[in-house]
């Protein structure tokens, strides 16, 4: 299945008026499909597994921006280090500080966004607001890992007032920590069915894969 050439000129296009940084969600989609967005210009892809990504990235041009966007375990995050460009799904401490030792030993600084669980979903990942905390205490030690921001994923529902109202939270706890962390500037949130309303609520990286790409393949 090739990739929606219509949808992605007209997302990107978009998103380039209001200067909102398009990471397109290629999991789970073959190489080619992932070749025929980069021949387009673009780079920036995100990933849910660890090992379709290393797989992909050996395939793929090295100019290409990977970001992982999905549960990362402690165990598997040295087989990314080498190539990450962006790990959007920090967690836990525990998670930030491993990365951090993985980073160290392949003499990397890596970038990071805090993910926080915003969403009415027990099944949704991140951290709450005193755990926020924590890691922000902790950041002055860990030398290879550069927090630039926070991400989250909304409640899966049609009510798009419930999608807002955990957006426009999101944002302000965005604000609310960049006072004291300067390093802070990007915020990623909002996908296909949601992305728009993200934007108006303050996104400034948003995470795309069926407009472009389709409904994705069952992970088996």
């Amino acid at each position: 299945m090739a990739i929606n050439k219509e949808n992605y000129n007209r997302i990107n296009g978009e998103l380039g008026a209001c200067n909102v940084a398009l990471v397109a969600v290629s999991k789970t989609k073959p190489v080619d499909e992932i070749r025929e967005l980069y021949d387009l210009g673009h780079r920036d892809f995100g990933e849910n597994y660890v090992q379709e990504m290393a797989e992909k990235a050996e395939k793929l041009p090295k100019d290409i921006h990977w970001h992982f966007i999905g549960h990362l375990q402690t165990n598997k995050v040295k087989f990314i280090i080498p190539f990450v460009q962006l790990i959007q799904g920090v967690d836990s401490l525990k998670l930030l500080k491993e990365i951090n030792k993985q980073a160290d030993k392949a003499g990397r600084v890596v970038e990071c966004l805090l993910q926080m669980h915003i969403a009415q979903e027990e099944t949704k990942f991140g951290l709450d607001n005193n755990e926020l905390k924590e890691v922000l205490g902790s950041l002055d030690e860990l030398k290879s890992v550069k927090v630039v921001g926070l991400m989250g994923m909304a409640s899966f529902t049609e009510d798009m007032d419930k999608v807002r109202k955990e957006f426009c939270r999101l944002k302000t706890i965005f604000d609310e920590v960049k006072q004291s962390h300067p390093d802070f500037h990007m915020l990623s949130m909002g996908m296909s069915s949601d992305y728009k309303i993200a934007i108006e609520e303050g996104s400034n990286m948003v995470r795309i894969g069926s407009l472009l790409f389709g409904e994705r393949s069952i992970k088996k």
